[in-house]
This record gives C-alpha cells, structure tokens and sequence, in this order.
C-alpha cells in the first residue's frame, strides 16, 4: 500500500467512525490500524481533515476517496470496505448511519452487490 492508498484509507475508517462521535474502542481500533500499517502520520492527517468541518467531511472526502480507492481494482476496493465494516463489528456494533455511508461508496464504487456477497459470508 502506498502512502496515498494508506491517507485514504485511513480517512475512510476514520472517517466512518465519526459519523456518530469518535469514542474509546473506535480510537483503540484506528491505532491499531495505524500500527499495523505504519500510518500513524496519515491516521492524524485524516482526524485533522475531519476536524476542519465535520458537517462536510463525507463530503469533502468523495473525492479524495473516489480517486484514490475508487480507481483501484474491485477485489481492493473490496477488501478495503470489508476492512472498515469488519472493524465496526470490532467494536459490537454497527449504527444505520455508518451502514449507509459504506454501501453508498460501494455502490459509487461498482462493488455493492461483492461487498454485500462478503458480509453475508462474514
């Protein structure tokens, strides 16, 4: 992963988890990410980017996302979506909100049907 797939990718689970307010365990979750990927640099990035206007960062982030993550092959775009989703259920459980602003960039992504394929499997 390169250092703009990891911005994005980073900006992607952090960005869902702040869809309802940012607590403890998603925190616990988004470092752990960071240190597996070493991305702590794009992990705070991304937390800055969504302080800027949080009423508009799912907003301000399609495009990052849609030309960074959106361009890859399916199965990574895939796997990256399954990676956020999975580590919701992480933390026990998933809010509507966060469900919908993943499937609305899997659907803007070509891979609604594979990513729903793959949660029902999961």
């Amino acid at each position: 992963m390169n250092k703009e797939e990891k911005k994005a990718f980073m900006l992607l689970k952090s960005l869902i988890f702040h869809y309802h307010g940012l607590d403890e365990d998603e925190e616990k979750i988004l470092n752990e990410s960071a240190d597996e990927l070493s991305a702590h640099e794009e992990l705070e990035w991304a937390n800055e980017f969504i302080a800027q206007d949080f009423m508009s960062a799912f907003e301000r982030s399609r495009e990052l996302l849609n030309n960074t993550i959106g361009k890859l092959d399916k199965p990574k775009k895939i796997q990256y979506l399954f990676s956020v989703w999975e580590d919701n259920n992480k933390k026990g459980y998933l809010t509507e909100m966060e469900a919908t602003a993943m499937l609305n960039l899997a659907k803007e992504w070509g891979i609604q049907s594979e990513l729903m394929e793959k949660v029902r499997e999961a």
